[in-house]
């Protein structure tokens, strides 16, 4: 007789073979066949508005591979895998010395002295964080001695790509990670969940600097938003054009909109569409802006507009189908979500709903009633992988928000929570 701890090796073998055969259909149903790891050129599907069924055939093909090696490899070894990866310094290195934009002018590929000399680097240092990222399918290294071609790992790297600017976005998160135990057992910082008390607070303290996470100078303010615009394409934020009935409403607010991640390819889908953008005033300027350069036919008909908001302090644009929150609500504790979803319910009208877009946690301590699976069978995680999938994605940006905001990303339940917002004194209304 089979033993358990075997069957669930058996479970993940078999989860692991269906979802990479469903990610493979994916692809070929494109007509384009499934990619190569060393291809140079991006696959149709990588640009693909609706990338769902894909992206769930990869998170348990991921939960599954990373449960199945935490089951067989020796337990000091995964640990040791915990903090023994640095290729998050590799692919900063190469961001910042811009060897994808060089490689991608040379589709033969590049000797590693010619290189080197285009990034003004050392040629053996480049040779070291190009051979770790080669290993991983970023890069290539050709058939001739110390050549280094582009790949399509290493396409997302160029300076004209918006996740390149979500990783230079994430330079500064790990010095605010390495003091998280120090915010822990600080007096002032410990038992604090205030925005002034996050951990990058306490970072920058220590180094004598006091300015507030969303005081920026234009040039850390177009990586922001080129930045917030990669973490759209990472997260497949434009499945929600095909997944919500947009064609059945006829207004939109789009809260926090910042250049137009989401609404510009809104307003291209759905033309029937009145779509209010709405965010700082100096954000709002880099929307005209962004609009006017990307998609200048939108604005001839006069259907998209621009309006000032500060959310904390405002409610936004009255009586409006849709009020539209992507990524905005894990930005702030539940003291301030609670403002700004109060603000929002005060501009709504008696049909009007509110679309919150973030990601949801699972946890183990929270029934089906209330947890995150409660939404339907295809949230739920077949046995033996673990909750959200196994993956960790979700709970690594849950660390994000926390280093940054002092705040979270939530259950269901917790939305819940923070959504049974004060309409009128007195009186507590669902938002």
């Amino acid at each position: 007789m089979t033993e358990p701890n075997e069957l669930k090796v058996e479970a993940l073998l078999d989860i692991i073979n269906s979802s990479a055969r469903k990610a493979m259909a994916e692809y070929k149903n494109t007509g384009h066949g499934v990619p190569g790891v060393d291809a140079g050129t991006f696959h149709p599907l990588d640009f693909a508005t609706d990338t769902l069924a894909l992206r769930k055939a990869i998170r348990l093909l991921e939960g599954a591979c990373e449960q199945l090696n935490t089951i067989l490899a020796p337990p000091q070894r995964t640990v040791n895998n915990f903090v023994h990866n640095y290729n998050w310094a590799c692919i900063d290195a190469a961001v910042q010395s811009r060897i994808a934009d060089v490689l991608d002018k040379h589709p033969d590929g590049l000797s590693l002295d010619v290189l080197a000399d285009a990034v003004n680097l050392d040629k053996t240092k480049v040779a070291r964080v190009l051979r770790v990222l080669a290993l991983r399918g970023c890069f290539k290294e050709g058939n001739l001695s110390e050549t280094y071609l582009q790949t399509r790992l290493s396409l997302v790297l160029k300076a004209t790509n918006n996740v390149g600017s979500w990783i230079k976005l994430q330079r500064e998160f790990r010095k605010y990670a390495a003091v998280l135990y120090e915010t822990m057992v600080d007096q002032e910082f410990a038992r604090s969940d205030k925005l002034e008390r996050a951990p990058r607070a306490f970072a920058l303290r220590k180094e004598a600097k006091n300015n507030g996470f969303w005081e920026m100078d234009d040039e850390a303010r177009d990586i922001f938003h080129k930045a917030m615009m990669g973490y759209s394409e990472i997260q497949d934020s434009s499945a929600v054009l095909h997944h919500y009935p947009w064609d059945k409403i006829s207004s939109v607010v789009d809260i926090g909109s910042g250049i137009g991640a989401m609404s510009i390819p809104l307003a291209k889908t759905f033309p029937h569409l009145r779509i209010t953008n709405q965010d700082l005033p100096e954000i709002i300027k880099l929307s005209i802006n962004a609009w006017e350069t990307d998609s200048p036919e939108l604005l001839l008909d006069g259907r998209i507009e621009f309006v000032p908001l500060n959310f904390l302090e405002e409610s936004p644009v009255v009586g409006k189908d849709v009020y539209y929150l992507r990524s905005i609500i894990h930005d702030w504790p539940d003291e301030e979500s609670m403002v700004i979803l109060h603000n929002v319910r005060k501009a709504m009208g008696p049909n009007s709903r509110v679309l919150i877009h973030e990601c949801v946690l699972s946890r183990a301590f929270e029934g089906p009633d209330v947890g995150a699976n409660e939404s339907s069978e295809d949230h739920k995680a077949p046995e033996p992988t673990l909750l959200n999938f196994g993956g960790h994605t979700t709970h690594q940006m849950d660390m994000i928000m926390w280093f940054l905001y002092n705040s979270k990303e939530r259950t269901l339940k917790e939305f819940k929570d923070i959504g049974q917002v004060p309409s009128m004194p007195g009186y507590i209304d669902n938002i």
